[in-house]
This record gives structure tokens, C-alpha cells and sequence, in this order.
């Protein structure tokens, strides 16, 4: 737990940003868990996992976006990238962060440009709207309502966190409405009067969030590489009568290749986040926070 929340912190840390960056050692590490600075980096990983029957999500890294400019660019992005997604026959969908659509400078341009990209994605594009810190809780989820309630934009999803207290909650409001859901753990530092501080609370609380989906939810997106989790998951469905094709797994780009292609062979629903872009710096850190073994990733190559 001290080195996850170390590693947290440093997360938005300038001066250790910039020794990262420099660092050769930070540069390999870094090519595991993001397949590029540039939009062209995703094509080929997403072609290569669509030929193992795994689906993608992709991802353009940047968040806490102060400038219009960033941010009108930001949306420019994603459109390109329905594009190539649609012309490059690609199975697969995007998501994206709401700092990085305007959430910090006005939150009206903010639904703007996420309707906006919504209208070019369509009723065949999927568009996932990511949970940040738990600043950003409240203001995610009644954009997301705002649009969701207007009718026309049931093309897009959200993110759950189960290491919030509040998270019970906000299923049921989302499964009432036949939202998709992606649950996740959580990866951001909160304090421990709005979140589980203990794993195994966590833990416990992910398994029970779990479970509700599975058993009511919309297609819900289970993103966990605990294999704790997993098997709750495969236990749970086998017990209860709950078809593969009624959810799937989502996990990380460069961690656990083996349990991808291995969930994928039992004929589970597997799809793969793929982030790319310039700001990898904040999500790079959140994923040596997540596991010891990605920690140790990065050591090993100090001896390559």
C-alpha cells in the first residue's frame, strides 16, 4: 500500500515526470503499456487482437485539460479515430476522459464536444465515458445522465469505481436506466472517508458491484487482471445460468497477455483498453501503482 501510494502521488509530479521521459529504461517500460505517441500506433495491436477474437477499446491519453485549443484538438482526435476505426474495419470502440473534453474549463463545452463525437460515432460507434478521481465523480455522472436523458445518445457508456463507498448506488441508478457499465477497482488516491481504504474491502465490495451486473445489468464490462475476480466472475455465472455473451472482460494493453488470450479461448467476451498519445506520463505511473509485477517489469529491464 506505501508504494502504491508513492507511486500515486508521483504521478503528478513535474520534476519526476521529466526524468521519466528521459529515462531509456522508462521508454521500454512504457512501450508495454501504450502502443504509441501517434494515432497510426494503434492500428496494427488492434488488427493483431482482433485476429485472436479479442475486441479493443481505444484510448488518447490526456487529462486536466485547461486550454480550448487542447481540447478542440482532443475532440479532433477522436473523430479521426471512429474514422480509421470504421475504414480500417477494426473491432473495436473508444473512450475517453472528460478533462480532456473541456470538463475543467466549462462543463456545457464539455457536453458539447462529448455530443459531438457521439453524433459522428452514431448508432454503430460505442463511445465509453472514463471515472477520473473522485473529484470528478459527481460531474461525470450527471453529464453522462444529461445525455443519456436526451434520448438520442444511448450509443455511450460509463465507468464505475468500486473502491467508492457511494458505487452501490450509483449501479442500481444505472442498471434502472439499462446503462452500460464498465466496473473497474478504482486507481486514483482518495481518502478514506469516501473509499474503502483496505484492498479486501475493495475486493469484497468489487465482487458484490460484480455480481449485480452480471446478474441485471446491460452488458456489463467486468475490467479486472485479478484472477480472484475472474473466478468469482466465471463461478458466479456458472452458478446462476449467466450466458459468456451476456458481458465481458476488459483488460489492460501489455499486462497479462496469457489470461487474454486464454479467457478469449474459453470462449469468453474479452475486450483490451488501448491507450496511445503524447500524455502517457499519469497513466504509465497508475499502472505501476496497480501491481507489484508491474513494478518489477520496469526493473528487470535496468539489467537488459
Amino acid at each position: 500500500m506505501l508504494v502504491r501510494n508513492v507511486l500515486l502521488r508521483l504521478a503528478a509530479n513535474a520534476s519526476m515526470e521529466r526524468f521519466v521521459r528521459s529515462s531509456r529504461i522508462a521508454a521500454r517500460a512504457r512501450d508495454r503499456f501504450i502502443t504509441g505517441e501517434e494515432i497510426e500506433s494503434v492500428i496494427e495491436p488492434v488488427r493483431a487482437l482482433n485476429g485472436a477474437k479479442i475486441r479493443a477499446t481505444i484510448d488518447h491519453l490526456g487529462e486536466s485539460v485547461a486550454s480550448k485549443e487542447v481540447v478542440d484538438a482532443t475532440v479532433d482526435i477522436y473523430i479521426r479515430l471512429l474514422e480509421i476505426i470504421k475504414n480500417e474495419h477494426l473491432d473495436s470502440n473508444v473512450s475517453i476522459k472528460l478533462t480532456a473534453f473541456g470538463m475543467d474549463i466549462d462543463e456545457d463545452l464539455c457536453y458539447r464536444n462529448v455530443a459531438k463525437l457521439l453524433d459522428h460515432a452514431g448508432p454503430d460507434q460505442f463511445v465509453r465515458i472514463d471515472m477520473e478521481s473522485s473529484a470528478y465523480t459527481d460531474a461525470t455522472l450527471e453529464l453522462f445522465y444529461r445525455l443519456w436523458n436526451e434520448g438520442k445518445y444511448r450509443n455511450t457508456g460509463v465507468v464505475i469505481q468500486a473502491y467508492l463507498y457511494r458505487s452501490a448506488k450509483d449501479i442500481e441508478d444505472l442498471i434502472n436506466l439499462g446503462a452500460r457499465v464498465r466496473l473497474c477497482k478504482g486507481a486514483y488516491k482518495e481518502p478514506s472517508d469516501i473509499a474503502f481504504p483496505e484492498k479486501k474491502e475493495v475486493d469484497a465490495n468489487y465482487v458484490a458491484l460484480m455480481k449485480r451486473l452480471l446478474e441485471s445489468g446491460n452488458y456489463p464490462a467486468i475490467a479486472t487482471h485479478d484472477p480472484n475476480m475472474i473466478e468469482a466472475a466465471r463461478t458466479y455465472c456458472k452458478d446462476h445460468s449467466i450466458n459468456e455473451d451476456r458481458f465481458e472482460f476488459q483488460l489492460l494493453y501489455g499486462i497479462r497477455r496469457d489470461l487474454q488470450l486464454a479467457l478469449a479461448a474459453e470462449g469468453f467476451n474479452v475486450r483490451i483498453y488501448m491507450p496511445f498519445g503524447q500524455h502517457w506520463y499519469p497513466y504509465y505511473m497508475r499502472r505501476l501503482a496497480e501491481r507489484p509485477a508491474n513494478i518489477w517489469f520496469v526493473l528487470s529491464n535496468v539489467f537488459k
